[in-house]
């Protein structure tokens, strides 16, 4: 069972390393609003599998605090960007 504790995540008992936090847990730490997080930074600064992942089921996401205190505080790696040719990214 998964259950939140303050921004990290308890897994039977167990305390996961890293905190994911929700749209809205994130969106009190930095200055943006839900909306803006879930619309124009998951899509264009933060990087699905590097700074966020989605739930089971494909609808929630999870933001990696660690990642984006990285790239909030200047000091994170880019991760590679391979460009599509119909447009776009893949990760890599």
């Amino acid at each position: 069972m998964i259950r939140p504790l303050l921004g990290t995540f308890v897994i039977e008992g167990n305390i996961v390393s890293s905190a994911y936090l929700t749209p809205e847990m994130l969106s009190q730490r930095l200055p943006h609003s839900t909306r803006h997080i879930r619309e124009y930074l998951k899509g264009r600064i933060f990087i699905e599998g590097y700074h966020y992942v989605r739930t089971p089921g494909g609808r929630g996401l999870l933001f990696i605090w660690e990642r984006v205190e990285e790239l909030v505080n200047g000091d994170a790696t880019t991760p590679v960007r391979i460009p599509l040719a119909p447009g776009g990214f893949a990760n890599g």
